[in-house]
Formats: C-alpha cells, structure tokens, sequence
C-alpha cells in the first residue's frame, strides 16, 4: 500500500514554526501507517457483513471498537438512533468531525461503497488524532447510519450532534476521484389511499376503488412534470394495489420520490405532486394520507477550501481528480453541509464499470484498488482538516462557523481538470 507522508506545506500558518510543520507531518505519516491494516480490515468486515439501513448495530460496534482501541471517549449523551454514536478526542477548540456512514442496500449489499465511506472517515480520525495537540483541534467521530432511507445525520442534527462542530467532513465511494460535486435535493412520501371493498361482480357501484384513486394520480403526476423546473425527478411506486381482482380494492399504497437541483425547487415539486394526489382521492371518493419516509435531504454545498486542500493531497498520492459541479445523487450530507463547512469528495476505485447501487458495484467494495481508495481517502481527509486548522484566517472562519463569500473554487482550473 502507498503509505507517503501527507505533504502539508509549514508556509500555511505563522501559528506553527516550520519544526512543529514537519513534526506534524511525520506523526500523521506514522499514524496512517500504524492504522493501515486495521482500517482496511474494517472495511472488509463491513463489506462482509452488509446491514440495512438503520440496523447497522454490528458496524458501529467495529467502528467504535477501533476508536476506543486508539483513545477515543465516547460522549456522555449519546443519538438517540441505535446504530449512531458520538466520540472524541482532543480538547482544542476546532472540532472536526467524521462522519461515518455503514448502511447497505437490501438484498445487494454495499452497492454504494459504505464500507469505503466508512473506513476512509475513520482512518482521517486515527490520522488526526495523533496530532491533534499539535493542531489545537478535537476529533470528533459521529456514527451516521441509515444515509440510504430515512436519514440519521438529520435525527443528529435535531439532536444538537454538530452543534460544537467547526467542519464536517466524509469521503463517498465511486468510479473516479471528483471535488466540487454538489448533490440532488430530495424528499420521499408514502401515500395511502382508503376506500370501501364491495362485490366486483355483484355489487360494483357500493364500493369506494381506492386503486383507481392511485391510478388517476399517477397519470396526473406523469402529465406533470413536463411542467415542472429543470432538473425535476419525481419517482412513483404503486407498492398495494388490492387483495384479490374481484373485490373492489379498498386499500391502495406507493411511495413517491422528488428530486431537485436546489431545496427550492423541491418545494415547487411537493406542492405539484400534493394536488396530483389529492387528484386522485376527489376523482375516486378515497381518502388520502401522506406520510413522510424520513427527512427531507438538501442538496449538497462543498467548502471550497477544505475541497482544494483535499484535492491536492490526493494529487500526492498519485490520483487523477477531477473538478465537477454536477449534482451525485442525493444525501443528507447536504443538511450538515448548510450548517456547517463540509467536504463530501468522491473517492474512486476499479469498480470494472458498475454504477451505484448494482450488484456489481459491490463486488468491488473489498478489492485492492477499493483498499487504497480507503488508505488515500483518509490521508486526503486528514490534510484537508490538517490544513485548514493551521492556516489562521480559515481557523477564524471555521471557528466563527461562517460561510465563504467568494465563488467556490477559484483557482482549480490548473491542478483539477473539470468534468
């Protein structure tokens, strides 16, 4: 594995002599390879050992393990979600945060690359850790599950989880190395339809069809979305559709799925699709009852700093990375990116042309190519956090948790190709 020291530069802060820069350097190069083989072991036990979405009991066990095995405290208060948790270490007044996603995909797996998500996080957490005296920073490891459905970094965020913390940050498994990428809003609703079960045959007219209720709003929200902003994904499931064909369906279900560009818009699709629903409930008679699948995800805002140190660490290690704007998907790394400064980079491997959420792409998840993905992910991670503690006018921005006012990225164009 590529184990070459981090290359942070000791021009970065007049708060650290040039000694204290190397010494800083060399303990974060020692840590990466002291952690090296127990980080990649947890991946390979994750990646072994898939767990749905909010079940990931046995991964935060791994997880938490390995950070008490290295020093880390755990939080007196601890989230409320079974497979989350809360430590740190350090005492500085910049706190870090890792976050550490390990759900998978029913029935395929780690098709997202969790266990990458997960062991890269927890490796920049061991490599920070051995410096964090040094940098003035707290580490602070935030166990995240259920990224795929409903989740879990929002229930931490209502929690008040990332109320002390200066930045967030956590690497996402994919096919290529890309900074800058921001991400889909999203929100999902379960839709429930009642009418009354009648006779098909004998007694048609004394029943409610909760089924066609679905129907017309399905047609309604097809005829919708040419309507609809730029960039609109709107997904609808029908998951009930009746008992048996000659009884009139008193019961008819979906799940429906919006995605926009920008929160904003989102806003516009909820509104539109809500009266293609109710559409459907007027024109049958059913009644209708929406229910939220779990939070609403925003889309995703990379700091621009963290992103470029990030980047350029990653160059050291021989990777190709590549700038891009374009929205990857949806996650709720977008809501603690409104909050705090956050870096969600894409870290790639070999994964033989798959795309998420195949089987295919979790057959890679374990692979050497996936391993130092993880190993690389954790450097880049480290620096980016190593870089903007010891840089004084970014710890006065992070320590004051405001938002950068110039455009992201301005002088990528020469060390990140764009996309």
């Amino acid at each position: 594995m590529n184990t070459h020291a981090p290359r942070v530069s000791a021009s970065r802060s007049a708060a650290f002599d040039s000694a204290s820069a190397v010494g800083i350097e060399a303990r974060m190069a020692a840590a990466l390879e002291h952690w090296q083989s127990e980080v990649i072991d947890l991946s390979h036990a994750i990646h072994a050992d898939p767990e749905p979405s909010g079940e990931e009991l046995r991964a935060a066990r791994r997880v938490s393990s390995l950070l008490t095995a290295a020093g880390f405290t755990f939080d007196a208060i601890q989230p409320e979600l079974p497979a989350s948790f809360s430590a740190r270490l350090g005492s500085g007044s910049l706190v870090v945060a890792l976050c550490i996603e390990y759900d998978a995909l029913p029935g395929i797996g780690h098709a997202c690359g969790h266990n990458v998500n997960a062991a890269s996080a927890v490796g920049a957490a061991l490599v920070l850790a051995a410096v964090a005296d040094d940098l003035g920073i707290t580490v602070k490891v935030l166990g995240t599950p259920a990224e795929e459905t409903t989740g879990g970094k929002v229930d931490l965020i209502n929690e008040g989880f990332f109320d002390d913390v200066s930045m967030a940050m956590m690497a996402h498994a994919g096919a290529e190395d890309v900074v800058g990428s921001t991400s889909l809003a999203v929100n999902m609703w379960n839709v429930l339809y009642e009418g009354r079960p009648a006779h098909a045959a004998a007694a048609p007219d004394q029943g409610i069809n909760a089924l066609d209720a679905l129907v017309v709003a399905q047609v309604a929200v097809s005829l919708a979305r040419q309507q609809l902003p730029p960039g609109s994904i709107v997904s609808l499931i029908v998951t009930e559709g009746g008992s048996a064909v000659n009884v009139i369906p008193e019961r008819a279900r979906a799940s429906v799925e919006m995605r926009s560009p920008t929160v904003a818009g989102l806003s516009v699709i909820e509104n539109r699709v809500r009266r293609c629903l109710e559409a459907g409930a007027h024109a049958s008679g059913s009644t209708l009852t929406i229910t939220p699948a779990g939070h609403a995800f925003v889309e995703l805002r990379q700091d621009s700093f963290l992103s470029e140190a990030y980047g350029k660490a990653m160059v050291t290690r021989g990777r190709d990375v590549r700038y891009s704007e374009a929205p990857v998907a949806s996650t709720d790394m977008g809501n603690v990116s409104h909050l705090v400064p956050s870096i969600h980079p894409l870290l790639g491997y070999d994964v033989g042309g798959a795309v998420h959420h195949t089987a295919e792409f979790a057959e890679h998840g374990a692979s050497i190519s996936a391993d130092q993905a993880v190993i690389d992910g954790a450097f880049g991670l480290a620096v980016a956090a190593s870089a903007a503690a010891s840089d004084p006018l970014q710890r006065q921005r992070l320590l004051g948790n405001t938002t950068e006012k110039t455009p992201p990225f301005p002088t990528l164009a020469e060390p990140f190709p764009r996309v």
